[in-house]
């Protein structure tokens, strides 16, 4: 197995990395932190123009041609800078769904704007309980002439402030099997009936909770078959996982590199502390973790580009950037001592990045079942 990148994916890597340097240094992440939009719309402008916006989509529809495993070489460089914004959202959330699910009226309407940078799309994955299984979903959907009326709650609704449609899972009708009877809209943003409240993150990233009341949606805007929707979601949410897993390989990636240059520069004892047994062992542990996350994200990632089943490969890719994760940051605060701790320094963003990848799109428990049943458990 050839894990190397292709020369292709080599020049998006040196392009976007060179690209983030200039444009995203810790600066502007710190001002981003505070800013209402959270996002630069100058900066989204020329992302769309480079072609990221529409990287992953068909030439058909706007977009360069390329996989889902050139978008995670991408995502990767992004969570090397701590990229605030709402590429994620719009491009993973809202085009890969789109382009998977939609019809080609939808497509067509939707997907070349998205990569043009004109419309932003999210996704409203969790329900008002918190939870994003088939079971809690409890906002509702019902029929009127040619439009469907929806009500209900959701939380944690990345960038929503700024999207200009949102697609969600609503109930349409109460079947025994609980993942019937479930339909998923591309629901307008700005529609009055559509309430944003903004929640406070440890990361600063801008998650909402949005409330849907009475607002009223075309059939048009129905994803796939209603009433057969919950497929749609559970695929969006494994994608997601997959590259938030690829983001997260770039946060281990930069810490270990951060921590490294400190381990040998700083001394103690008149010898860089990098000469002392237990920090080699430490950074080890890192290389290693780090390494094993990139190859089980890298592997999630084909699998997704290449139309196969990956729902194990994401799982043990999330278990492990998880955990990677966990063990990472723990030694790398223990290695910068007080330093690192303080909101100067710039550890702190990838402490806080890395602890929402940890959480979003299930944690490592909610993925371990996911491996278990696949081993036939």
């Amino acid at each position: 197995m050839n894990f190397t990148l292709s020369e292709t994916q080599e020049m998006l890597r040196e392009s976007a990395r060179d690209f983030l340097a200039e444009k995203c240094p810790k600066s502007y992440v710190r001002q981003m932190e505070t800013d209402e939009n959270g996002y630069s719309p100058a900066l989204w402008k020329e992302m769309a123009e480079l072609g990221w916006l529409g990287l992953a989509l068909p030439e058909l529809y706007g977009g360069f041609g390329m996989e889902f495993i050139d978008l995670a070489v991408l995502l990767e460089e992004m969570g090397r800078v701590c990229l605030p914004g709402p590429f994620f959202a719009s491009v993973v959330l809202g085009a890969m769904t789109i382009l998977a699910d939609g019809n080609e009226k939808q497509k067509a309407a939707y997907l070349p704007v998205i990569a043009s940078g004109k419309t932003i799309v999210t996704m409203a994955l969790y329900d008002s309980d918190g939870a994003c299984d088939a079971s809690s979903l409890a906002a509702t959907a019902f029929a009127e002439k040619n439009d469907f009326i929806i009500n209900g709650a959701k939380l944690f609704v990345p960038d929503a402030h700024a999207a200009d449609y949102i697609i969600l899972a609503a109930r349409t009708s109460d079947e025994k099997d609980e993942q019937q009877g479930i339909t998923v809209y591309i629901v307008p943003a700005k529609d009055s009936g559509v309430q944003c409240t903004v929640l406070k993150t440890i990361s600063g990233a801008k998650l909402y909770e949005v409330i849907f009341d009475n607002v009223r949606v075309p059939r048009d805007n129905v994803l796939g078959s209603p009433g057969k929707g919950w497929p749609i979601m559970e695929k969006a949410m494994e994608r997601a996982a997959a590259a938030v897993c690829c983001d997260t390989v770039g946060v281990l990636q930069k810490v270990q590199e951060m921590t490294l240059n400190y381990a040998k520069e700083r001394k103690q004892f008149e010898r860089p502390i990098g000469a002392f047994q237990v920090i080699q062992q430490y950074m080890a542990d890192m290389v290693t973790d780090a390494d094993g996350a990139r190859f089980t994200a890298y592997q999630a990632a084909w699998k997704i580009s290449e139309g196969l089943p990956a729902t194990k490969e994401t799982a043990i890719a999330k278990v492990w950037s998880a955990e990677s994760y966990e063990r990472t940051i723990t030694k790398a605060h223990q290695i910068f001592g007080a330093i690192g701790t303080t909101m100067d320094h710039d550890l702190h963003f990838y402490t806080t990045r890395g602890k929402a990848a940890q959480l979003s799109y299930g944690d490592a428990d909610f993925w371990r079942e996911l491996v278990a049943k696949a081993m036939g458990l």
